[in-house]
């Protein structure tokens, strides 16, 4: 199984859908108030302007899955550092990271990567 999954190509066939006209904007502007609220308080910056209104309000929200994480399963990473005391402490979890643009709730999966220390080093 790859450690890593990009969603960059999926990402771009939805923005293309958009602009085609095939797909509405409140379709892909559709982010849970959760989701908006973990952006707004924990997410990191994207580095990048939103696809679809410009803003440069665009945050990146992780969230980790995994048997062993116990109480941390399916919750998003909120302080620095956070990620890496995790893998120290569990064989393997997968991390995703959502686009999340705070101006229009434009949300997208950007990646999934496995974690832990059977994936270190």
């Amino acid at each position: 199984m790859p450690r890593h999954v990009d969603y960059a190509l999926a990402r771009r066939a939805v923005l293309r859908d958009l602009r085609r006209g095939s797909v509405a904007q409140h379709d892909v502007c559709d982010a849970h108030p959760d989701l908006l609220r973990a952006a707004r308080h924990v997410g990191e910056p994207a580095g990048h302007g939103c696809p679809v209104c410009g803003s440069v309000d665009v945050r990146n929200v992780s969230y980790v899955y995994g048997d062993g994480l116990k109480h941390a399963n399916g919750r998003c990473i909120s302080y620095p550092g956070e990620l890496e005391k995790l893998g120290e402490s569990v064989d393997e979890f997968a991390c995703y990271v959502v686009e999340v643009c705070v101006g229009c709730s434009w949300n997208h999966l950007g990646r999934r990567e496995l974690l832990g220390r059977r994936h270190a080093g």
